[in-house]
């Protein structure tokens, strides 16, 4: 595998994190799969070791390195065997924390993006809702200022992390008038008046993360949990976007790169008409397939993250890395699903949780067919 994107600290580090991840992670995943989440001390445990640090300002407890530290251990996440565990850590470190650091204050700093990188407060992304998900100006959820403090009400759905996390940055309409520069982003505390999980949602896969539809029903809290500028919501959710899409883009390729491993090894080892599945013309040629499709995506994905360290634009790109890679790697677990026979469709066998877990890459964090409309109007049409 080609890392020339990486120096030697982004190697020392993936090295330090697969290590965790195949020692402390991987030995619980079917427990945690079976009981649909993983402990709370995972968080603890990746912040005590300094993994959730890596792309945040030593200012704030962090490493003081770049989004490849993000990078690096997206990919490092897909060893777990539970998609699920690198959503929950995931959306935490590579989306909510972001944004804090990004937009929030000193003081909204200290209060959740130190407390973060530690693990001790775990963070959640609210702007998908009920009726709005890719089109983010039909969010509907309100925010209105009440002396000292805003009023909010609506509801929120697909929040990852939602029933566990400890803050929400929650999108809201505070100026509906004003179209996309009406949207604000407003940080809500676990345990707010008002504020309730109304479910923890099922799901195909990633199933031990959890999911939550929220409700905000009069929710009270102080202006100051204002995120950034009044107004500029939409601009921060589409910049967080990119970053989000572009982490979706690297763990698929890894969990890509990961089933296939996992099929030739079964293909070595299943044996039919006396002789081992994989010396077969036919499977030798998916394995071709797959694995070439899987380092085009790779090289998208590291060249991509390449124009958006060094400050170039790259929405284009970012758009089609989540293409790409995101149903490259549906694809690939089919198709090893397809090789691994009736055993493939067995829940004991790893290779369908990974097609399971890795379905929801093409829709979320915006759908392929978002992706596809944005590059077109990037090329003028």
């Amino acid at each position: 595998m080609s890392d020339w994107l990486f120096q030697e600290e982004h190697r020392i580090f993936r090295r330090q994190a697969e290590r965790w991840v195949l020692s402390e992670l991987r030995p619980h995943a079917d427990q945690w799969e079976k009981e649909e989440e993983f402990p709370l001390e995972v968080f603890r445990r990746a912040g005590e070791l300094g993994f959730l640090g890596g792309g945040f300002p030593e200012e704030y407890g962090g490493a003081g390195g770049d989004f490849r530290y993000h990078a690096v251990l997206a990919e490092a996440l897909t060893k777990s065997g539970s998609g699920g565990v690198g959503a929950g850590i995931g959306l935490h470190d590579f989306v909510a924390l972001p944004a804090i650091a990004r937009y929030g204050t000193h003081e909204q700093k200290e209060r959740f993006l130190r407390p973060g990188i530690a693990g001790t407060k775990i963070g959640a992304y609210a702007v998908t809702e009920p009726d709005a998900g890719s089109d983010v100006l039909g969010i509907k959820t309100r925010a209105v200022k009440q002396g000292d403090h805003w009023v909010i009400n609506g509801s929120k759905m697909f929040i990852t992390n939602g029933v566990r996390a400890d803050f929400y940055i929650v999108a809201c309409k505070t100026a509906p008038e004003m179209g996309h520069k009406g949207i604000s982003q407003i940080i809500v505390e676990k345990g707010a008046s008002g504020f309730k999980v109304s479910r923890k949602l099922d799901k195909l896969g990633w199933r031990t993360s959890d999911t939550a539809e929220l409700v905000f029903e009069d929710v009270r809290v102080p202006l100051e949990n204002l995120l950034g500028e009044e107004g500029r919501g939409f601009y921060q959710i589409m910049e967080g976007f990119q970053t989000e899409r572009l982490v979706m883009a690297v763990s698929s390729v890894a969990s890509a790169q990961e089933c296939v491993e996992m099929t030739m090894e079964y293909a070595r080892k299943r044996h039919a008409f006396g002789q081992p599945i994989g010396t077969f013309q036919v499977i030798r040629h998916r394995f071709a397939d797959m694995l070439t499709k899987i380092e085009a995506a790779r090289q998208l994905v590291y060249n991509t993250i390449w124009l958006y360290i060094h400050g170039r634009e790259c929405r284009k790109e970012v758009a089609m890395c989540k293409i790409f890679a995101c149903e490259t790697a549906v694809e690939v677990a089919d198709q090893c699903i397809q090789i691994h026979g009736g055993y493939g469709y067995m829940m004991e066998f790893p290779v369908q949780r990974i097609w399971r877990d890795l379905r929801i890459q093409p829709i979320g964090g915006g759908t392929s067919e978002i992706q596809r409309e944005i590059i077109g109007r990037l090329l003028g049409f």
